[in-house]
């Protein structure tokens, strides 16, 4: 997005659009429901359960700790991961905001 064009939008726009590109992809979701399952540190390899490159799924990791979802510790030679629980309490709260705003409104068109 060009510098000119951000200034158009709030703080809470541009954190609102990052979470939903961090969910925007079916293994993103994948990775958080496999983690809600554990509700512990995964220390296992997450590519054992997705069809996809180690690489690839390294790079939808990042994508999920950047926008807060994770977090990951290093023990040895791998690296566990789990719920940000109080960033997940956080992005709740912003979304839900955000979801109670659409769904108050009433005054439908269509």
């Amino acid at each position: 997005m060009s510098a000119t064009k951000e200034i158009h939008y709030t703080e809470e726009q541009k954190r609102l659009a990052a979470l939903f590109k961090a969910l925007a992809h079916p293994a993103r979701i994948a990775i958080l429901q496999m983690l809600m399952q554990h509700r512990t540190c995964y220390c296992g390899k997450v590519t054992d359960m997705l069809p996809l490159a180690q690489a690839t799924v390294s790079q939808h990791l990042k994508e999920l700790k950047l926008a807060g979802f994770i977090k990951g510790i290093v023990e040895g030679k791998q690296v566990c991961y789990c719920l940000d629980e109080k960033k997940i309490g956080q992005i709740r709260a912003l979304l839900g905001g955000f979801l109670d705003q659409l769904a108050g409104n009433d005054r439908s068109c269509c």
